[in-house]
This record gives C-alpha cells, structure tokens and sequence, in this order.
C-alpha cells in the first residue's frame, strides 16, 4: 500500500467514527509494553531510531519509535488487545515526542513500516498473530523481521491485500518502498542502506568518520612537508658538493 492509500484509510477511519458517533477515550495515553527482550533488542532498536532521523535529519513529515504501544481500537484499550512494535515509521504526519500511538488522535494513520526484532519467545507470534495483524487489520505497506541471534531477516510487501516476499538483492538486502532506503544485515546488526549501497551511519560513526578524515588529511600534510623538507635538504647537499668540486654557481643575491 502506497502512502497516499494510507491517508485514504485514515481519512475513511475518521469520517466512519464521526458517521457512527463513536466517542472516543482520552488521546492522551502512555505507552504500556512489556520489558524488551534483552539489551541487544533495545541496541538495535536504538541504532535504526538514530540512522533513520540522521539521514532524514530536514524531514519534519514523519514519526519514527520503537516498543510503543499503538492504541488502535477504543473498545480494546480495557482488554489489553493492542500491539506494540519494535520498530515502526508513520509517514505524512508531525514529527514530535508522544507517550504512544493513538489511532483516533492520529487521524487514524497506522504505520508505513514495522520492524519485529525476533526472540525465541516471541518469534512465533510475530511470524502468526501480529503479521495477520498488521496485514489484515493494520494494512501496513511494509513489514521486516529480524532475529539478532539467527540472523534471520525477511520482508513483506502488502500487495493486494496480502503480504507477499520481498526478494532481496545480490547483497541479500530487501528494498523499502516507503523508505526508500534498503534495509540489509552488517556487521551482524539490521541497518539502513542509502539507494547507492552506502551504510546510514548513526551520528557517531558519521562524527568519527569524519575525525579520521581530518587525521588523515593532517597526515598527508605533514607527510608533504616531510618530502618538501627532505627535497630541500638534497638540493643544499647537492650544492654543497657541487662548491666543494670547485663548481662556480651563479649568486642569485646579485640578481
């Protein structure tokens, strides 16, 4: 589903609520989801948080979080039935903090893109439940799993209705339409690829980068002066010799 067929959901969400006269509990409520399964969970939710506003540092259309509750449904705030991904991009709206995602706030958007770090307990339901969930009720363009400790990494692009493969490339990454990014494994962790193949860095790679640059370039200098140094030393030996086999040079202090 593109993006504009996301805001047309949206739109047919609000309208069916006003048609109905539903009236809608607070919008503003926190986030209740469980702890995160380990540390390396919360790492790399935190690592495609900081890559993702890095490169869209100038966007000020978008919503990106991670392990926050999405209340998309009124009647199920009192039955616990809502879902919280690990990862999830909401497009065309105010990017700004809130306590959590509330569908009726919202205009009724749902996410673009979910992400699902995998764990042994919890692998089952993201592969069953929440991607029935995410297709079925969510519509969500795009859903991404990734289990840290397997490496295994797959995508789905809602087509028709229903989530089919994405194939990846000869790198084995998967194409993100609505990011527009490719999201592939590195170094053992789930990261955003730029179009041209090039790894997002995370604002401290992007800072030690650019360190090492300039300690590069001080050492190219440095390694110019040497060699200017060390020409200069052989054109004085070389003149030295030159007096000493009586050689009569021209005193270019009297020009």
């Amino acid at each position: 589903m593109t993006a504009a067929k996301n805001s047309q959901v949206s739109a047919e969400f609000t309208v069916e609520a006003e048609e109905e006269g539903i009236i809608f509990p607070p919008c503003d409520l926190w986030s209740d989801e469980p702890p995160l399964e380990s540390d390396l969970h919360r790492e790399l939710i935190e690592l495609l948080l900081a890559c993702l506003k890095w490169w869209w540092r100038n966007r000020t259309d978008f919503y990106a979080s991670g392990n926050l509750t999405i209340y998309y449904s009124p009647e199920h705030i009192t039955t616990r039935d809502f879902r919280g991904p690990d990862f999830f991009v909401v497009l065309g709206c105010e990017n700004r903090p809130r306590k959590s995602w509330v569908l009726w706030a919202e205009e009724g958007k749902y996410p673009n893109v979910i992400i699902e770090l995998l764990s042994n307990s919890t692998a089952k339901v993201d592969r069953g439940p929440k991607k029935q969930l995410y297709q079925d009720t969510f519509r969500t363009p795009e859903y991404f799993w990734f289990h840290p400790e397997t490496q295994e990494f797959q995508g789905f692009l809602l087509v028709g209705g229903e989530y089919q493969p994405i194939e990846p490339n000869a790198e084995g990454w998967l194409w993100s339409q609505q990011l527009e990014l490719f999201l592939g494994v590195h170094e053992s962790k789930l990261r955003f690829f730029s179009p041209d193949k090039q790894l997002v860095p995370t604002p401290e790679e992007r800072a030690e980068a650019a360190q090492q640059e300039a300690e590069a370039a001080q050492q190219r200098a440095e390694a110019e002066r040497q060699q200017k140094e060390l020409a200069q030393q052989r054109v004085e030996e070389l003149l030295a010799k030159l007096k000493d086999l009586g050689v009569d040079l021209p005193d270019d202090s009297a020009e």
